[in-house]
C-alpha cells in the first residue's frame, strides 16, 4: 500500500528520510475507497480492527468486514438524506461504529465534525451553528442524549438525530435498526477533488471560543510519516492511541496512517482510566505499541509493572504535551522501552518527532518533519540561532504541504491572523540545540519575562515534576512592579502532601527547583489547588490562571 503513495518507502537514516521522503498524490483520492477498498481487496482477511470494553465484549473486523459496514453505513446515511459537503457531527466515544461512520462519511462526500461526550447543552449550540450542522449520530448514553436533545431547540440546522444505542429516544433514529434495512451501496466515482473539506475539528479553545479548523481529503496522506516513521509501525503491528474518538488524535492515532501501513488498530472502550487495566490489555492482547500523552505515562510508571508481561511492546511514543525528562527516565527504566516525542497542532499533523533513526533526547521533540518547511524566527522574523528562542512556524511560500489545514472554516480574519505571509503561526515557542533538535517552552503568550530573562513554563514545570509532592502543575507570571512578571507555580499535590500543605512546604519545593534548574526561575508564589483549570481536551487553561491573577 505505502508503494502507491511514496516515491521511496524504506530510507537508512534520518539524512536519507529528510532527503528523499516524497508523497505521490492521486487525483480525487478518497481515503474510504483508495485504502479501506483497496486493502480490502488485496488482503481481506486481514485483522483491522481489535475492539474490546470493560465489560468484556470483544469483536474483531477484518478490512474485508470493514469495508462491508462503511458501505452499509454510507447506503444508510444516504437514505436519511445525508450526502456530499453535508456536515455531520459525531459522538461516539470509542465504540467500533465509529470506525463504520467516518469511512461512509468519507465515500458520500460528507463532513465529519469529531466531538467529545463531554459537551453540555451550550458547548453543542455553539457548535451546531457556528458550522450549520445537518446530522448527529452519537451514543445512546446519558447525559449525552439529553444535552444533545435540550440543545434542538436553538439548533435550527440539525435535522437528523441517530443512537448507536444502547438507549434510542423519541425523535431519533436507531442505527442498529435501521442501517442492515439500507439498499446496496453503490460507490461514487470520483465524489471529492482533493481540496473539498474532510473533517472540521473544533479545537480546545485554550484562549477563547473554539476555532473550527478545516482539512481536506489529501490529510490522511500526511499520516504516513505518523504510523511509519514515528508509531514505527508495519504489517504485523498492534497498535495502541490512547484517544477519545472526538479529538484528532484519534485519527492521528487509530485510523490514517495505520490502515495505509497495514496495522491493525486496537481499541479499548472504556468509561473510566485505569492504569492497571491498560497494562493488562497491553500483556492480554499483546500490543506491540503505545501512543499517549505524558498525563498517561505519569500514571503508568506509578504502578508496579514488574506484575504485568510488556515485553510485546516494541515501540512507545508520547505527545500532546511536552514530555517531563523524569517521566521518560522511569519508564525506560522500569520497561526498557524508549519514549519517543512528537509535536503537531490541530491545523497540522506530525511537524516535529523522534523517529526510529534518532536516539531519544529526553525532553526534546525531536528533528522537523521534512514534509515540512519548518523554522524558528525570532520576533524580528529572523532565522533563531543555536540556543535561542523562537515561534515553531511553516514556510508555505516554496510549497504548501498535505495535511497543512485549509484555514478556519467561516473565519477569514483568523486564518490570514494565524497564516500570512507564506507563514503559518504555530504560536508555539522553542529552541534548536547544536545538532538541531527542537525543545519546547511554551505558548507565545505563556512565555514569562522576569528581569530580562525569558522564562518557558515548561522547564520550570519539569523542574517541579521532579518533586514527590508535586501531581500536577501549571507555571503562569504574575504582573511585578519591579521585574516585570514574576514565576507562579499553582500546584496540586500528591495525597501524602496535602496535609504538608503551606510555607515550609512552599520553600522546600523552591529550594528545589533551585537545585534542579537556573535558580532565577524559580516559582516566587506557589498557590496549591485541588485541581488546575482545563478545557474539555484536558489541556491546561494557563489564560483562566493568569485572568485571575490580573
Amino acid at each position: 500500500m505505502l508503494e502507491k503513495f511514496l516515491t521511496q518507502t524504506d530510507f537508512s537514516d534520518f539524512s536519507d528520510f529528510k532527503h528523499n521522503y516524497k508523497l505521490n498524490i492521486p487525483d480525487n483520492f478518497n481515503f474510504g475507497y483508495d485504502v479501506v477498498d483497496a486493502q480490502a481487496e488485496k488482503t481481506p482477511d486481514k485483522r483491522a480492527l481489535l475492539w474490546t470494553n470493560d465489560k468484556g465484549e470483544c469483536r474483531e473486523f477484518s478490512f474485508a468486514e470493514i469495508k462491508k459496514q462503511s458501505d452499509q453505513t454510507a447506503s444508510y446515511l444516504q437514505s436519511l438524506g445525508i450526502g456530499k459537503g453535508d456536515l455531520v457531527m459525531a459522538i461516539l466515544k470509542r465504540r467500533y461504529e465509529f470506525w463504520f461512520t467516518i469511512i461512509a462519511l468519507h465515500k458520500i462526500g460528507a463532513v465529519i465534525i469529531p466531538a467529545t461526550h463531554l459537551l453540555t447543552k451550550k458547548d453543542l449550540i455553539y457548535r451546531n451553528n457556528a458550522a450549520d450542522i445537518k446530522a448527529i449520530i452519537a451514543v445512546g448514553e446519558e447525559p449525552i442524549l439529553s444535552h444533545i436533545t435540550d440543545s434542538m431547540a436553538e439548533s435550527p440546522s440539525v435535522k437528523t438525530l441517530i443512537s448507536v444505542g444502547p438507549l434510542v429516544p423519541d425523535g431519533w433514529h436507531d442505527f442498529h435498526k435501521e442501517y442492515e434495512k439500507a439498499p446496496p451501496f453503490e460507490k461514487i466515482e470520483n465524489v471529492n477533488d482533493n481540496s473539498d473539506p474532510l473533517i472540521i475539528s473544533f479545537t480546545s479553545g485554550t484562549t477563547g471560543n473554539p476555532k473550527m479548523v478545516m482539512l481536506d481529503h489529501l490529510y490522511p496522506l500526511a499520516h504516513i510519516v505518523t504510523a511509519k516513521y514515528w508509531h514505527n509501525l508495519h504489517e504485523d503491528s498492534l497498535h495502541l492511541t490512547i484517544a477519545d474518538t472526538g479529538w484528532l488524535k484519534a485519527v492521528w492515532g487509530k485510523l490514517y496512517g495505520q490502515w495505509i501501513v497495514g496495522a491493525c488498530v486496537f481499541v479499548y472502550d472504556h468509561d473510566k482510566f485505569t492504569p492497571t487495566d491498560i497494562l493488562a490489555m497491553i500483556e492480554k492482547c499483546r500490543i506491540t505499541s503505545l501512543c499517549a500523552p505524558p498525563t498517561i505515562f505519569r500514571f503508568l510508571i506509578k504502578e508496579d509493572l514488574s506484575k504485568f508481561d510488556l515485553s510485546s511492546l516494541e515501540y512507545c511514543t508520547i505527545a500532546g504535551e511536552a514530555l517531563n525528562p523524569a517521566v521518560y527516565e522511569q519508564f525506560l527504566k522500569l520497561t526498557g522501552v524508549k519514549l519517543c516525542e512528537g509535536y503537531g497542532q490541530s491545523e497540522t499533523t506530525l511537524t516535529i518527532f523522534t523517529s526510529p533513526w534518532t536516539n531519544p533526547k529526553p525532553g526534546s521533540m525531536g528533528l522537523p518533519n521534512p514534509h515540512y518547511d519548518i523554522d524558528l524566527i525570532t520576533a524580528d522574523g529572523r532565522t533563531a540561532e543555536a540556543g535561542e528562542q523562537g515561534e515553531i512556524i511553516i514556510r508555505t511560500d516554496r510549497w504548501c504541504p498535505v495535511g497543512l489545514f485549509k484555514g478556519y472554516y467561516r473565519n477569514e480574519a483568523l486564518t490570514k491572523e494565524a497564516w500570512n505571509d507564506g507563514i503559518y503561526h504555530t504560536g508555539d515557542v522553542a529552541w534548536r540545540d547544536e545538532d538541531g533538535f527542537f525543545w519546547f517552552v511554551g505558548r507565545t503568550d505563556d512565555v514569562i519575562k522576569s528581569s530580562g530573562y525569558r522564562i518557558g513554563p515548561f522547564e520550570v514545570e519539569s523542574a517541579l515534576m521532579t518533586h514527590p509532592a508535586v501531581v500536577e502543575c501549571a507555571i503562569t507570571g504574575v504582573p511585578d512592579d519591579i521585574r516585570g512578571q514574576i514565576v507562579k507555580a499553582t500546584i496540586v499535590l500528591a495525597k501524602d502532601y496535602k496535609s504538608r500543605a503551606g510555607e515550609a512546604l512552599i520553600k522546600e519545593i523552591q529550594e528545589h527547583v533551585k537545585a534542579v534548574t537556573a535558580p532565577y526561575k524559580y516559582p516566587r508564589i506557589i498557590e496549591f489547588v485541588d485541581e488546575l483549570p482545563k478545557t474539555i481536551s484536558g489541556k491546561i487553561r494557563r489564560v483562566e490562571i493568569r485572568d485571575k491573577d490580573k
